[in-house]
């Protein structure tokens, strides 16, 4: 009987019990959460929240753009910019912020225009994903644009970044993009967002052959 009750205990579902504010800035807060775990053992963990999330289905954006050209190969657009926290520069898929009743999609169409001057079509947009679940709550659509590289708009696009935001647009071949994400590294010493990275990784599996199964002898 006891060995059941263990069992059921270490099965059971784990909760949340409180959230107590640490310390809370204009974008960002720091709580302590007390859960209980699969053991019924009471925990605590620190999470960072953004104070601007109002209910929104994510609280922000990042978009996959796809610049299409006739006569040219389709290529990633990206944005560099310096990230603080980092300590140095950074290669990441233009994002932001929702602003208040703003759907993921005209999001993802303001935001694409800011940073790159791009104006797109939407082409896909997922639900509202983690973007770093062992520190924070902080949610993200991931929405693919296409970009139609012969339209006029598009030729010399003008980026609108808002205020203290510097950023640099980037053009990288879709079928080259891990290559050349790894050059860049080395030349100028970036950093690579982890959704670029993945997503240039996924591009890498697809064009190479299935992954061998060793044969086991017994």
């Amino acid at each position: 009987m006891e060995n059941q009750e263990t069992i059921s205990s270490q099965n059971s579902r784990q909760t949340i019990i409180s959230e107590e504010l640490i310390s809370e800035g204009k974008w960002v807060k720091l709580e302590k959460t007390t859960y209980m775990d699969p053991t019924g053992k009471i925990r605590t963990w620190e999470t960072v929240k953004r104070t601007t999330r109002k209910g929104q289905s994510a609280d922000g954006v990042s978009i996959i753009p796809v610049l299409q050209r006739t006569l040219h190969y389709e290529c990633i657009v990206l944005v560099k910019q310096f990230r603080p926290p980092m300590g140095g520069y950074c290669l990441e898929f233009p994002a932001g912020l929702i602003d208040g009743d703003e759907s993921p999609e005209a999001a993802a169409l303001r935001e694409l225009e800011e940073e790159t001057g791009y104006k797109g079509d939407i082409a896909e947009c997922s639900p509202a994903v983690c973007l770093d679940p062992g520190l924070s709550n902080c949610t993200t659509h991931i929405v693919t644009v296409t970009i139609n590289g012969d339209d006029a708009a598009n030729v010399r696009p003008k980026p609108k970044p808002g205020d203290g935001e510097f950023v640099e647009v980037l053009s990288l071949p879709k079928n080259d993009l891990m290559q050349r994400l790894t050059a860049l590294v080395a030349e100028e010493k970036l950093l690579v967002d982890s959704r670029v990275y993945a997503y240039a990784l996924a591009l890498q599996h697809a064009h190479m052959k299935p992954f061998e199964v060793p044969f086991l002898k017994f």
